[in-house]
């Protein structure tokens, strides 16, 4: 689906790819490519959480809390938010957000979103990704696929 930004991630820059597996991908998206921010997405196209699969739903939970503690560790963030709307992307997908104690109580929760084209950084993005994939495979303890492998 040429049209879906979340497919298109399967051609994603390798050095944008935190993981992938079979089911799941990690990536730094353009548009959303802030230093500390990532995008978990079901890798086949699937409308909406209530479109994944038994499997699908079986991993999420594990992906998502691994991911979540590797960017903890690598931003040292007081704050790392899972964020999942489905709206302008309805293929199932979530903002791993870190958020650092310089954002103003304003800015914080769902508030993070208004901060990101001030905060757009590709480089530096890009830049945290071999260090989150590392601390992802450690805590995930699998041995994780990068630089545009599709397992």
């Amino acid at each position: 689906m040429s049209d879906c930004l979340p497919c298109r991630m399967e051609e994603a820059d390798p050095d944008a790819v935190v993981f992938r597996d079979d089911l799941w991908a990690c990536e730094v998206v353009p548009g959303f490519d802030v230093p500390g921010w990532f995008v978990l997405r079901v890798r086949r196209h699937a409308l909406r959480i209530g479109a994944l699969t038994d499997a699908e739903l079986a991993t999420y939970g594990r992906r998502a809390r691994d991911l979540v503690g590797a960017v903890t560790e690598v931003t040292g963030a007081p704050a790392t938010y899972v964020l999942t709307f489905g709206e302008a992307n309805p293929h199932f997908h979530s903002l791993v957000a870190a958020r650092g104690e310089e954002v103003p109580p304003e800015r914080r929760m769902a508030g993070i979103l208004t901060q990101r084209e001030d905060r757009l950084d590709p480089a530096g993005a890009l830049a945290m990704v071999p260090t989150v994939a590392a601390v992802y495979a450690r805590l995930s303890g699998s041995d994780v696929l990068r630089a545009g492998t599709s397992s």
